[in-house]
């Protein structure tokens, strides 16, 4: 065959454009921005990290948060977006996706109940005797999916595609919990006026969808007003994110998650990379930093960050396993596809990985700067030895499915 014959080269697939695409590379990336937010937070540069983190930035939005820092517009603006992505992954799993059937349903929605439930019970028993941490016993019972998906990445072949697709329901309805737990229990005091905007803009939206409107720019500027009106309602902010997601109109469109005649699919695909590779990373190098300076034994055992260490690490797990078993053997849905009952376990560990949404929750129970270094002691101890159990089980633990 001459040169001239011969077919043109394809072009080399870039690595790099590889990994940005998949689902597993903002996990990853968080992992590497929250180890440097420790290296950072306990070297001599952790001055400037703090005075950054904590620098004041712009005006006083609300008396109750006071001027607005670089802390606040990441934890009450950035993380605004990240939970109007999370609500628009749960409206379309629960109407066009995985959980679109009460048969979907049933297996997450117990498995997440029971893995909210008893990490919960695990703080509460350690926690609890002192009522000033009871405000915390939310923040073991979080999934930190992207976290967990990333962990999970790592194993490739080694875990079936039904696992994935397991621990991405469960933390899917675990959110959900996660985000009625914000609005319910971490609301203080309540401004009805600008409570009363908020449901009004809110309704504004719903009807923009029923009129058919098909462009997104109406549906963005309403959100962003109805993001101040619940910051001065006094409900967290973020809350906002996932109510104006839910106004979002959803066309089926089954396999096209960018579909252009789906005005949900558009904006949760527009949404997936910024938040993926800049807010929730951002988050995590603003909470993770925290200092191990005169740290001993004494305190990681101490109630609060053991509470929490041990919700993530012995709750999520048994709570998840229990279920997911329960179900099975009383007929109410079969077990993963294709995965033994080690690699169910496997999975239930790195549900334990609480990270992004613990750290969340946790600023939101304490706000003393000594409870809150506390709880990413906890958060971190019960995050990290989910993952590495998890990922050691399910690399070493074997493949074949058993009975």
């Amino acid at each position: 065959m001459s040169e001239k014959t011969k077919p043109a080269a394809s072009k080399p697939a870039s690595a790099l454009r590889d990994f940005l695409d998949s689902e597993a590379a903002g996990g990853i990336i968080l992992m590497g921005v929250a180890a440097l937010a420790m290296l950072v937070a306990n070297l001599p540069l952790a001055e400037s990290y703090f005075h950054f983190i904590h620098a004041v930035t712009g005006p006083e939005l609300t008396p109750k948060l006071g001027p607005m820092t670089v802390h606040l517009w990441i934890n009450d603006g950035l993380m605004a977006i990240f939970f109007l992505l999370v609500g628009l992954e749960i409206k379309r799993e629960f109407v066009d996706g995985h959980l679109a059937t009460w048969a979907d349903r049933l297996l997450p929605m117990i498995a997440a109940a029971a893995g909210m439930a008893l990490p919960a019970a695990v703080y509460l028993y350690i926690a609890g005797g002192d009522p000033a941490l009871v405000r915390g016993w939310a923040i073991p019972a979080a999934t930190d999916i992207a976290f967990a998906i990333g962990v999970l990445a790592l194993l490739g072949s080694r875990a079936p595609a039904s696992l994935k697709l397991f621990l991405t329901t469960v933390a899917i309805v675990d959110d959900m919990g996660a985000v009625a737990i914000i609005a319910l229990f971490y609301t203080d005091s309540l401004n009805m006026v600008a409570l009363g905007a908020a449901a009004a803009i809110w309704l504004v939206m719903l009807a923009l969808g029923r009129l058919g409107v098909a462009r997104l720019w109406p549906y963005l500027i309403l959100a962003a007003l109805l993001w101040y009106a619940t910051l001065l309602s006094g409900v967290h902010a973020t809350i906002a994110g996932v109510l104006a997601a839910f106004a979002i109109p959803l066309r089926r469109s089954i396999a096209t998650p960018d579909a252009e005649d789906s005005l949900l699919h558009r904006l949760e695909h527009a949404l997936a990379k910024p938040v993926a590779f800049i807010i929730v990373p951002l988050f995590g190098f603003a909470n993770a930093g925290v200092s191990f300076d005169g740290v001993g034994l004494g305190a990681l055992l101490a109630p609060l960050p053991f509470g929490i260490a041990l919700g993530l690490f012995i709750g999520k797990q048994v709570g998840i396993f229990a279920s997911v078993w329960a179900c099975v053997k009383l007929g109410l849905a079969a077990r993963p596809r294709d995965a033994s009952w080690l690699q169910v376990y496997g999975v239930a560990l790195l549900c334990g990985i609480g990270f992004t949404m613990s750290l969340f929750i946790g600023g939101l129970a304490f706000t003393d700067a000594a409870q809150g270094d506390a709880v990413k002691i906890g958060v971190l101890m019960g995050s990290i030895l989910s993952a590495i159990s998890g990922y050691c089980l399910l690399r070493f633990g074997g493949s074949a499915r058993k009975a």
